[in-house]
């Protein structure tokens, strides 16, 4: 059992005599205080156990907070709803990564320096043919990106400042060039090179959508959707992709293995393929007149089918983010004049009866960020495959920031959690004859 103090946690080991021990009570700027157990193995001879790490605050980071209750994301201490409305993509960039709000000679230096890196070395078009046509484009991310440690060997100690912004620098600004030729590729399409005069999201559209023989007209209101698509998905704190960046590089990895390691983890369907989950269950359920159908399945316990972009691991309340693509999302629409496609019907359908259903309300089973960001994704004529490259394309920002603040953390050693073993004790050796 525990009894708390003012500063301090004091544990009673009663199973060694009621031995007491006590541990620091650590506050941060805002959100639940944590107790310091870095010297619990060594005081008591015990670990703590906390599977998917749920309950452990694994770093100290002033980059991006979660209330998971109250349904708060913020960045820095600016809310997502402040920034998405407010600032585009290379602003929160420069946010993550310096901890202020650029003024507009701060901008310009970073957009500057993001547009002169957009271009890959030309030897990564050899290395894209070694990969089979129909190979996923998260698969395609994941070796190039982790290869360009190879092409840039001038930015590759973590310990010089300088370096690590170049390599920054470089991984934000390459990263929808990747992307964009992977899809490329598996089209056939020649791949299109990136602009220096269109800005972050703009550019992005054209290496994705435009060909050598026409001439793509930029949409605003795509480009300014892709734009808050990206700022909504820069950081979300210690998620599992993240949590692998991190770990990766407290090893004194490279940037660019750390985020190819931050991509695979993200490439998961429990994580970044939750927005292409929805298409298929959308596709799966057909028609909107087979919606209610579906929703009564889902609120049954015994049958498997699940509901697909509703509810969050984290939000407890609405999902702030989704409040935001909520909106982007009939914009979109609008705008392509799309609100009768059949799986958008259902979406829309859908939509409204976790909004206003007393099972969906009374659960807080709202529409989440990835329920939007696949519907946005579809009517820009994005195929789901291509879903979890735009995720990490965005969150390559906030895990550069999150690799960033864990470098320069001089108290930071290399991960290294404990286990609960629960295997065989110490047995002896049988020779081949006897077994």
């Amino acid at each position: 059992m525990t009894e708390t103090h003012a500063d301090t946690v004091t544990l009673i080991d009663n199973k060694n005599g009621g031995t007491r021990h006590e541990f620091p009570i650590i506050s941060g700027s805002t959100g639940p205080d944590v107790i310091d157990i870095r010297k619990l193995y060594a005081e008591t001879g015990y670990f703590t156990y906390d599977p998917s790490y749920t309950s452990t605050g694994s770093c100290q980071s002033a980059i991006t907070y979660i209330d998971g209750e109250a349904g708060v994301l913020m960045h820095r201490g600016y809310s997502i709803e402040d920034l998405a409305t407010n600032c585009d993509f290379m602003e929160v960039a420069y946010l993550l990564l310096h901890g202020e709000l650029p003024n507009p000679d701060q901008k310009y230096d970073l957009e500057h320096a993001i547009t002169h890196h957009t271009m890959v070395h030309e030897q990564i078009h050899k290395f894209l043919e070694g990969f089979r046509r129909d190979a996923h484009p998260m698969a395609v991310m994941c070796g190039v990106v982790g290869a360009l440690s190879a092409f840039y060997h001038d930015s590759l100690d973590i310990n010089d400042p300088r370096h690590r912004m170049i390599s920054s620098h470089r991984l934000i600004a390459k990263m929808p060039t990747i992307a964009a030729w992977a899809y490329k590729y598996s089209l056939g399409q020649p791949l299109m090179y990136p602009r220096n005069d269109l800005r972050y999201a703009e550019n992005f559209l054209h290496m994705m959508f435009a060909t050598p023989c026409d001439t793509y007209r930029i949409n605003p209101v795509l480009a300014r959707a892709m734009d808050r698509i990206l700022i909504l998905h820069a950081d979300h704190e210690q998620n599992a992709s993240t949590s692998t960046v991190r770990l990766a590089g407290s090893s004194g990895a490279n940037p660019f293995a750390c985020i190819a390691a931050g991509i695979a983890s993200l490439w998961g369907p429990a994580h970044g393929g939750a927005n292409e989950a929805v298409l298929n269950m959308l596709e799966e359920i057909g028609s909107p007149s087979r919606t209610n159908e579906f929703v009564k399945r889902a609120k049954d316990k015994d049958d498997p089918f699940r509901l697909m972009g509703f509810g969050h691991r984290v939000y407890k309340n609405y999902d702030p983010r989704a409040k935001i693509m909520s909106r982007t999302c009939h914009e979109v629409l609008e705008e392509l004049g799309m609100q009768k496609d059949p799986l958008l019907e259902i979406a829309l359908e859908l939509e409204k009866i976790a909004l206003e259903d007393e099972y969906f309300v009374e659960k807080k089973l709202y529409p989440n960020v990835d329920f939007y960001s696949g519907l946005i994704f579809k009517a820009m004529g994005i195929p789901t495959s291509m879903f979890t490259a735009l995720f990490a394309t965005a969150r390559t920002v906030g895990w550069i920031a999150q690799w960033s603040e864990m470098v320069e953390d001089r108290d930071q050693r290399i991960g290294r959690p404990r286990q609960l073993y629960t295997g065989s004790t110490a047995r002896p050796f049988v020779p081949m004859d006897q077994r």
